[in-house]
């Protein structure tokens, strides 16, 4: 099994950032397509971003376009999501998921499944 750790979370005012990290001990993020989802309360999970770099694509929701952007470090197995202009609508447990040999991130066929990291927007 592969558990993903995300990590990053916190608490800031509307218009800050933050960077959330996603890793697992001897993950190889090229074999896989990792995304990430984020669940506010008393709404459903989304998708919120994408990124598959053996295909070379990657994803946004369209709320979040223009502000985040997803990206991959080979040497440190490790997927970060940076949240920029963040607004309190962006408030969710957010959580790092991966599709082994994924060309995409189907939201209920992720395989690998992580703990959650809290970010809350206050206005």
């Amino acid at each position: 099994e592969v558990q993903l750790q995300a990590s990053g979370g916190g608490l800031v005012q509307a218009g800050g950032s933050l960077r959330l990290s996603c890793a697992a001990p001897g993950f190889t993020v090229d074999d896989y397509a990792v995304g990430w989802f984020r669940q506010a309360p008393g709404k459903e999970r989304e998708g919120v971003s994408c990124i598959s770099s053996s295909v070379g694509t990657t994803y946004y929701a369209d709320s979040v376009k223009g502000r985040f952007t997803i990206s991959s470090d080979n040497a440190k197995n490790t997927v970060y999501l940076q949240m920029d202009n963040l607004k309190p609508e962006d408030t969710a447990v957010y959580y790092c998921a991966a599709e082994p040999l994924g060309s995409w991130c189907p939201p209920n066929g992720m395989d690998y499944w992580g703990k959650g990291t809290q970010v809350t927007v206050s206005s």
